[in-house]
């Protein structure tokens, strides 16, 4: 039924499109200037119908299901649930909402079938309600917009306003959405803090988040240094970008400057398809091929080295990031201003000179924007360090040595069936506020660095 409802919505909306159009060409054809063209008069149409009965289709899907959920709730026999806590609750809805999927497990009572035969009625009144809904109202809309084609209406000015609602509202669910993103991470944090001092987190040297879950369990009693934590992300980051800043500024150089068209047209698209390799593929690859054979070469060599190693996820984070990098540097040296170029040749300068002194200085806001996303990247991933460097937390800054990260960190205390307002849970919240903040700084330095360059080569 919903796909019902969206169909019914598109069909309205392109009817209401074509309709307002055709009466607007009516109207030209016979002699009589229009205030707009026609086509904003179609586009009028279109956005009256398509905009409010997309926000009652989406309103209707988010209230669906508690409202369905209340009404079950009403009519179950008494004694059934409101006697039972929380916990309760919720298994006996999940298991209503099985029986009504055809999910059957044993042989539940009487009153749980007749509940879950009532929950499919009402998930059919409910979608048949929502098609009725959309359909009748988009007619009524469809019929007003056509009522509004004359030739004094201003339809673009109408559009341009229904357009920039739509803009200014999504403005406003990006700032809602970063404002409740720290809200929920200061508040979890605020917790977090209450149980263990924000000192032991900020300079403690052991993280070891291994809480007991029942009172009768034995644990250890937890340790939540966050140095190690931040010390092997920082280590996996100076790796990768050791590997890709190099590698990735010298071949978008001789991409721009040096290689012959022919070469340029298929080597650039061959090196931006690692850009979209999945990150479980260079994990497989790092675990398989790059750990190996650091383990053979450190075995020659007469070094230690573990199985899991931040080098060999480094590394690959790395060959991870060259496109990133090297595609940003492109197109910066490619923004160039022509005359820099020429100017500097026209002066004698070689081509390696011109590029180094001129061409290279000049795209640092671009360059450095590459390096900075490079650097979200490298602090963002999991899949490769999770299997390639390791989940241990150690106090060392040795690339031979299994490490693990920030992420992999929020992820591991997220899995369980650990209490969620435990010390082990709301340690994550703390690690991403943290994250946040260094982020945040690293984001309002580069754009120091970019403005301090910009102004002195625009």
């Amino acid at each position: 039924m919903t796909t019902i409802a969206f169909a019914t919505l598109l069909a309205l909306s392109l009817l209401a499109y074509v309709w307002n159009r055709q009466a607007a060409g009516a109207i030209r054809a016979g002699g009589t200037r229009l205030h707009s063209l026609t086509g904003f008069h179609g586009l009028y149409g279109l956005l009256v119908v398509l905009v409010p009965v997309l926000v009652l289709l989406l309103l209707w899907l988010a209230f669906q299901r508690p409202v369905i959920e209340r009404f079950l709730i009403a009519s179950l026999p008494p004694g059934t649930y409101d006697v039972l806590d929380t916990g309760g609750r919720q298994l006996l809805l999940s298991e209503i909402r099985s029986i009504a999927g055809g999910v059957v497990f044993g042989e539940p009572d009487a009153w749980k079938i007749e509940a879950a035969q009532r929950l499919v009625a009402l998930r059919e009144t409910s979608a048949l309600l929502m098609v009725a809904a959309a359909a009748g109202l988009g007619l009524v809309l469809m019929l007003w917009a056509r009522r509004c084609v004359s030739a004094s209406f201003r339809a673009r000015q109408g559009v341009e306003r229904i357009v920039m609602g739509i803009m200014v509202f999504c403005s406003i669910v990006a700032i809602a959405t970063t404002i409740g993103i720290v809200a929920s991470l200061v508040y979890e944090s605020a917790l977090f803090f209450r149980m263990v001092p924000i000192t032991e987190f900020l300079f403690g040297t052991r993280w070891e988040p291994q809480m007991p879950i029942r009172a009768d369990q034995i644990a250890a009693e937890g340790a939540f240094g966050v140095v190690p934590v931040f010390l092997g992300t920082l280590v996996i980051m100076v790796v990768a970008l050791t590997v890709a800043v190099p590698i990735g500024l010298l071949t978008a150089i001789y991409l721009n400057e040096f290689a012959s068209p022919a070469f340029r047209a298929w080597a650039k698209p061959v090196l931006e398809i690692l850009a979209g390799v999945p990150t479980v593929v260079y994990g497989f690859f790092a675990i398989l091929v790059v750990a190996p054979f650091l383990r053979q070469t450190g075995t020659q060599l007469g070094l230690a080295v573990s199985p899991n190693t931040a080098l060999a996820a480094g590394s690959v984070m790395g060959i991870m990031l060259i496109p990133f990098i090297s595609s940003f540097t492109d197109d910066a040296l490619s923004a160039v201003p022509r005359s820099l170029r020429d100017g500097a040749l026209a002066l004698g300068a070689t081509r390696g000179e011109t590029m180094m002194n001129v061409l290279f200085p000049a795209a640092i806001p671009g360059i450095a924007g590459g390096i900075l996303l490079a650097v979200s990247r490298a602090i963002g991933e999991t899949m490769i360090v999770v299997m390639a460097a390791g989940l241990m937390a150690s106090m060392t800054i040795n690339p031979l040595d299994a490490v693990t990260t920030v992420t992999v960190q929020i992820v591991t205390l997220l899995i369980g069936d650990t209490a969620f307002d435990s010390p082990k849970t709301l340690a994550a919240f703390a690690l991403g506020l943290l994250l946040f903040l260094v982020t945040l700084g690293i984001n309002v330095l580069a754009l120091r660095i970019v403005r301090k360059y910009r102004e002195i080569y625009d």
